[in-house]
């Protein structure tokens, strides 16, 4: 049974998304902790009320990120976490941190990536006149945003969009696409090789067409 962590910086829609699936789907794993850097974070009460320990580490109280991030993962260490998922924790990661968690790490980006990393990805999209936009999860690297890909969700352009419908088009895919990925590295369907690509059970890989046009799952 896999431990797994969760960090989020703000409301942790993402972290919703995996928890209502986690208990729907009764998956073969436990949530161990929902941890933030901040103690106003909206996520810390859902994840309370669902029952799950939740922790802060607050980053105004170290001096520098790598000092900070020590503290996180001791913090961490305590759930002994198969898997630790970003869901929105708004933190650039030190590459000690992330090499520590080497194949055990994931993040949601709202871009196909690997165009739009970074922030305003859904500005990026618009002003590049792209015709799909998406979300990605990846294992981390200290590479930002640059990780091996696992699965995408594609939304189309559409020619009266803004930024925020945009937003929200591809957002509703983010919350079906993450809890989908962290069910098949629980069931030990997602591998992440030493050379650093990413391998899929045959019956993960055979439904990646309905996960990249954002339906089916």
């Amino acid at each position: 049974m896999k431990n797994i962590v969760i960090l989020i910086s703000g409301r942790g829609s993402n972290m919703e998304a995996i928890v209502r699936a986690f208990n729907l789907e009764k998956w073969s794993a436990r949530l161990c902790a929902v941890i933030s850097n901040r103690a106003d974070a909206a996520g810390l009460a859902f994840a309370e009320k669902e029952g799950i320990p939740t922790r802060v580490v607050s980053h105004k109280d170290y001096s520098d990120r790598k000092s900070y991030d020590a503290a996180l993962q001791a913090v961490i260490d305590k759930y002994r976490p198969d898997l630790v998922i970003l869901a929105g924790f708004m933190r650039i990661l030190t590459t000690g941190f992330v090499e520590h968690y080497t194949g055990r790490l994931i993040n949601i980006h709202p871009s196909l990536l690997p165009v739009f990393r970074g922030l305003h990805t859904h500005r990026q999209a618009l002003d590049a006149g792209v015709r799909v936009h998406g979300a990605t999860v990846h294992f981390v690297t200290p590479e930002l945003d640059g990780g091996p890909v696992i699965a995408q969700a594609v939304v189309p352009v559409l020619p009266e969009d803004s930024e925020d419908s945009l937003a929200d088009r591809v957002l509703e895919q983010e919350h079906r696409l993450y809890p989908r990925v962290v069910r098949w590295i629980v069931e030990e369907k997602v591998k992440l090789t030493p050379e650093g690509r990413v391998r899929l059970a045959d019956e993960v890989a055979g439904s990646l067409d309905f996960v990249l046009t954002g339906g089916g799952l």
